[in-house]
Formats: structure tokens, sequence, C-alpha cells
């Protein structure tokens, strides 16, 4: 079955048999959105390009053609430290797969070589960088292969936010398997990302799949940051106590700072990042897959193919460099599909330190302007006043509701706007009288201290409190000033130049000057927004508090108890915990409180063979707490009160880069 002939004859029958392989594998009854589509298509021997968002089920859109055609699918991942946690779950629903990586001795990866040629294998998972060797090439030429599934597919792209060179050799499997489809995936693609995948991969008669981008149950906010670490914590106790979550930071030394004041702070927490030694991060990266509530501290060298259901949040305390950087690493959080937060605390040195790296960094013009224009969108992102998702949907070219999400800061809490033109003439005129009056350039912190006429040494030394606009901004506080300079600089009225981070005037600074131009401002909301999935003291709950937010009181101890019992399992089988059910699947248990193993068989996400491996524990678990809650309840029951208690914000430091220590 090659190539795209016969698609239409064979959707009825290959529409079956895969909806069929969903329930009996998989546990569920129906797919969702573009799944059905896309997997019709590839079964009947269609190549797809498929953008879907991180936990919007893109893994089945290639292992179910897997199971339903002929051979073993051949799976492209540039993971290979998860390659092992990938296939432990899929060998937990029966599936055969393996992989062959560098972590692999001889006689290991000569048994997976010989079950793919025998044809004892539905999938199989390989590098990329291993498919540039012939003798990989030359072993999948002797066996069959049903289908090819390229995943993370935005690698292949140089305008994309995680470019991999290996993966620009992949167009070599449509040219030596051209009767073999071809599936693309990412969760983050522009419109131009879209169209390199499609010319560098080969893809020309592709089907393309663009799904929604919208995850609702991920609430966005952006907070201003003061002192980013102590923010953080107070989030952390407040919002997502004993949850597990990810903090993303530049550079290497912030993470092992924040790692180390969390640990001190009474939160389980370890640092991830590329200088640590390999078995350090396989040990964290492994805690973190197995056990509940641990946050992992990581530069973006982390996350990428965590499948990892339960994170309940991600934070940033350093601004990402582009919107699809960003939305890939929020999307690693809630990917169960349960309440969940993409927290990110941005200040003015987030913009001064993202235009110094781009100047400083390696790369052509065009990869500079490139950058520059990803670092503009996500500045964008940061300083808007409408609907965040709206922006943010709208960046991958998806309408939103025009009247907002009603689940992110900006709609919650509206911000104000105000004129800031005259604001903006003050710090642009101080810029121009030092540049001209003196010849001189300075960094945001004097031009602060000079509008508020304050007579520091720095000051007193250079002569500046002498200048006519010493003082002539003392109606705003020194907090506001670095706001109007941050927002000045996010649209490219200001400008960062050298290696000290120092101000300088652009092309549009002079129709503000010449009062050509208005400049509107965003004020801050004086207070943060708690998180949805928070609720009255809930630093003092559990570690499954999220979990079982929709749950009422009496059915908690169930949920308890069959976390507890999964925990049990996951150890003696050396699994993460989701391999053998979803927190999601827990909770529905407790709802329906099945009382035999073939009611057990209708919860979602309970296949054949979780049902016969595990299905005789969870009603022995159910049975022995009989009396303690009571079974059947009704969806009615269910709560979702927010709470709110929130804090006061304190101004934002000036602090100090470390531009020697970039991950």
């Amino acid at each position: 079955m090659g190539g795209t002939g016969g698609i239409g004859a064979m959707t009825a029958t290959a529409g079956s048999e895969a909806l069929t392989t969903l329930h009996k594998i998989f546990g569920y009854e129906a797919f969702r959105g573009e799944q059905e589509a896309v997997i019709e298509h590839v079964v009947a021997g269609g190549d797809a390009v498929v953008l879907m968002p991180t936990g919007g089920g893109k893994s089945l859109c290639y292992q179910i053609p897997a199971l339903v055609r002929p051979g073993t699918g051949i799976v492209v991942s540039p993971l290979i430290a998860l390659m092992q946690d990938q296939v432990d779950a899929l060998r937990a629903l029966g599936v055969r797969a393996g992989f062959i990586n560098s972590t692999q001795d001889f006689e290991e990866r000569r048994v997976m070589e010989a079950e793919f040629l025998a044809g004892e294998l539905d999938l199989l998972y390989l590098a990329p960088e291993r498919l540039r060797l012939d003798t990989t090439l030359d072993l999948l030429s002797r066996g069959k292969i049903s289908v090819f599934a390229i995943d993370e597919a935005h690698c292949v792209s140089q305008w994309g936010h995680d470019f991999r060179p290996d993966y620009l050799m992949l167009s070599v499997l449509g040219e030596r398997w051209p009767d073999v489809p071809r599936i693309a995936l990412t969760a983050t693609a522009t419109r131009a990302t879209h169209q390199e995948i499609t010319q560098r991969l080969n893809m020309p008669s592709a089907r393309h799949f663009v799904a929604s981008f919208d995850r609702p149950n991920i609430q966005y906010r952006i907070v201003p940051k003061a002192d980013p670490k102590k923010q953080l914590l107070a989030f952390l106790r407040e919002e997502h106590a004993g949850d597990a979550g990810i903090v993303y930071c530049l550079s290497r030394n912030s993470v092992e700072k924040t790692a180390e004041f969390l640990s001190r702070n009474g939160v389980e927490a370890v640092p991830y990042h590329a200088g640590l030694d390999a078995g350090t991060r396989a040990a964290h990266q492994s805690r973190f897959l197995r056990e509940d509530g641990l946050v992992v501290v990581a530069t973006i060298a982390f996350g990428m193919g965590i499948d990892k259901p339960d994170v309940r949040f991600v934070a940033h305390l350093d601004l990402p460099k582009s919107v699809e950087g960003y939305y890939q690493e929020t999307g690693r959080a809630g990917r169960d599909g349960l309440p969940s937060t993409a927290w990110m605390a941005y200040g003015l040195n987030d913009v001064i330190q993202q235009r110094k790296l781009i100047q400083s960094g390696e790369g052509d013009e065009a990869f500079r302007r490139r950058a520059a224009a990803h670092l503009d969108a996500m500045l964008a992102l940061c300083e808007t006043a409408q609907c965040r998702r709206g922006q943010l949907l709208a960046y991958f070219g998806q309408d939103a509701d025009p009247t907002g999400c009603g689940n992110c800061d900006t709609c919650l809490t509206p911000p104000e706007t105000w004129d800031g033109t005259v604001a903006a003439q003050k710090v642009l005129s101080t810029v121009v009288r030092l540049q001209r009056e003196r010849g001189q350039k300075f960094g945001a912190v004097q031009i602060v201290d000079i509008l508020l006429g304050k007579r520091t040494a720095k000051v007193i030394q250079f002569d500046h409190d002498q200048l006519s606009v010493f003082g002539i901004g003392e109606e705003l506080t020194e907090g506001e000033w670095r706001g109007v300079i941050r927002q000045l600089l996010a649209q490219g009225l200001l400008a960062v130049e050298g290696d000290y981070g120092t101000l300088v005037l652009t092309e549009g600074s002079g129709s503000v000057l010449r009062r050509e131009r208005e400049v509107p401002l965003r004020k801050e909301p004086p207070k943060p927004v708690t998180s949805r999935s928070a609720s009255s003291g809930s630093a003092g709950k559990s570690k499954a508090k999220t979990a079982a937010a929709e749950l009422p009181e009496n059915l908690l101890p169930a949920f308890e108890a069959l976390r507890a019992w999964r925990a049990e399992q996951a150890r003696e089988q050396g699994v993460p915990a989701y391999v053998i059910f979803h927190d999601a699947t827990l909770r529905e248990i407790v709802t329906v409180w099945p009382s035999t193993v073939g009611e057990l068989g209708g919860v979602s996400g309970v296949g054949e063979k979780k049902l016969a491996t595990y299905g005789e524990g969870v009603i022995g678990v159910l049975a022995g707490l009989t009396g303690s809650a009571t079974p059947g309840t009704a969806a009615s029951e269910l709560s979702d009160g927010p709470s709110d208690d929130p804090g006061a914000w304190p101004e934002e430091p000036d602090m100090e880069p470390e531009p020697d220590d970039w991950a």
C-alpha cells in the first residue's frame, strides 16, 4: 500500500479499524479534534504535516497508523533521554515498542534490530542523528515499515526556536521509501516555520492539518519582576504547594541558585542544565517523571517530549526568546486537561539582556533580524493590555474570541492604559541631552536617577545634576519610570547598544519628540491574580490538590488511596506513575466507583491490557474503602470555587546580568 493512491476507497475500513484500536489499546471511546482525519489519511497511505498543541494527542496520530498498517512504525525523535520512558508507556498498553540509540550496548542493539527484522515491533524510536548512518538505512531497508513519524518537526526549520541540523537529512526518507507514508508533527509553528518544514522534508503533496492552539485549561499570567525568587516562592506556596512543575531560567547560574533557594525554603526542587554531568541530568529527569510534586528548575535544555501529564505549572523567571519557545514551554503544563498555570516574572532587564544577546550572538545579519522579530513578538505579548490568549493565538494565525478568554491575567484583572507621551518625551530628551551635550551614553539606572533628581555619586561625578532634565520626572516613582523605559524598548522607541546596555534613540524616537506620535502605555494591575486551580488554604493541601480540585470531599480518601496504590505499582515496575494511570483516569474511577472489573473497563483511559494487568488491584482498593466514600457521586456535587489571596507587588530592582553564563 504505497503513496497516496486509493485513499478514498480505504477511508471507511481504516476509520473502523483505527477506532477499534483506540478503544482496545488506549481505552478511549472517541477521537479528539483532528485526530481521526489525520489517522485515516495516514493509514490510507497519505503524507501529513500536523500542527497540534502539546497535550493535544499528537502521538496517537502516528501510533495508531503504526498499529493498523502492516510493518513497523519508525519514529524519529530528538529525545534520546526519554525514549526508554516512551517505550515503557507503550509496552504498558501492550504495544510492541523499542528503540535504538547510543545508550544501548552492542547486544541490546542487536536484539532490537533482530526484533525489527522479524516483524516483532509495532514502533521503533530512532534519533535523527542515527539516520545519517548507512548501517541504519540498510537495516531499515531490510524490514517492513508501516509509517515514518517525524516528531518535533519544527527542529527542521531555521525559523523555528529549536533548530537541529540533523533534521535537514530527513528528506532521505521520502527518497528511499516513496511508498511509505510520512507524518511530520509539531506543537509550535508559525506560517513561515510551517512552510519550511514542508520544503525541507520534501513533502509537497502532504495534507496539512492544523488543530486549535488554544489550551483553555492553562491560565497565562505575567507579573512585574521585583524579587523574582521570592515572587516565585510565594506563587508556589499560595497556589501550587506540593505540585509538580517546571521553572525556566536563562542562565545555568540562575538555575542553580533558584533550585537551592526553593529547596532551602521547603519546596523540593532540583536543577537541570547542560553544564551538569549526564548522570545527574538523567537522575533529575527520572525523579521528575517518577515522583509526585517535584519541581525542576531548568534552562530550555529540559522539557521537550516530557510526557508527564500532571505538571501543574510552568514558571519563567526570565523572558523567553520567542513566542514559539514560550508556547512550547508553557504547553508542558496541564497535559491532562486539568487547571494549570503559566506564570512569568518580567522586567526591564529582561528586555535589555535579550537585546544584548541578539547583538552579541553568533549568526549573520539575517539571523539577527529573525531573532529580533521573535523578540518583538514576545515583548508585544508581555506588554499587551488585551487578552493574552487572544494575542498568543493570533501569532499562530488563529482567530480568538474578541470578548477575551476569561482565564488570563488581562481578562481577569484588565490593566489600565494611560497617555505616556509626555513621560516618553522626558526619557528620550534625557537620552538626547546626554548624547548631544555630553557625548555620553548611559543605561536605565542613570536615566531614572536623573529624571528623579537623585544626587547619587555617579550623577555628581558626571555633573548630571546640571542638566536641564534633572528632576523633571518626580511625578512618577522609580518603578514606574523603569516600566516606561521597558515599554519604550518594547515599542522600538528606544534601543540597547553595547556590552553595558546603554540606551540610544531609534528612527521612531523623533516622531515622539516632535509630538507627531502618541505613546499609550500600560499600567500593571496593582495585585496579582491567583490561579483558578488554587483554593483557600492551598498551601496546606495535599500534593494531589489540583487533580482532586473538582472531586467532592467524601471521594478524596479514595483518590489518595488509588494514588498510593499507583505509586507502589510504579515503584515495583520502575516506571513513572502516569504509565499506570493518569490522575484524570483515577478521578473518573472514584467518581464512577466501579464494583467489577467489567465496569472498570468503561472508564476512559483503561484499555484491555491495563484492565487485565491492574483491574483486580483497583477494584480491591475500592472494595477496601467501601463505607469511607459514597460510590456514584453525581457530577453536580463537584465544586471549582476559586480563591483570591494576592499580595502587593514591590518595585523592580536593578538586576545585574550574568553575560558569561548563558546556557
